[in-house]
């Protein structure tokens, strides 16, 4: 497994700008979970992760949204530090729904 963080900007100006929102956090959060409001953290394999962005890429306007992918490997828990107020999440732990 590795850890993908996905950060979207959706322009959101018309109805369906916010249709595409809702269905990139959707889809987002179907392969992992929401640590800030724009940006998700996906514990996945590389097929995943290819679904994922194929998934994602079927849906953003490429002359108006974007997307990025921040591709940490399977040795993430060393290249990720959290600090705030937030609790971390654990994306290994128990996923309460």
């Amino acid at each position: 497994m590795m850890m993908v963080v996905v950060s979207y900007d959706v322009n959101t100006m018309t109805p369906e700008g916010r249709r595409r929102l809702r269905k990139v956090a959707k889809t987002c959060k179907n392969f992992g979970q929401r640590v800030q409001h724009s940006v998700f953290e996906c514990l996945v394999d590389p097929v995943q992760f290819i679904t994922l962005k194929n998934e994602l890429m079927k849906i953003y306007d490429v002359e108006l949204d974007s997307l990025r992918f921040y591709l940490l490997g399977a040795k993430w828990k060393n290249r990720l530090e959290h600090l705030g107020c937030k609790e971390p999440l654990d994306p290994e732990g128990v996923l309460l729904v």
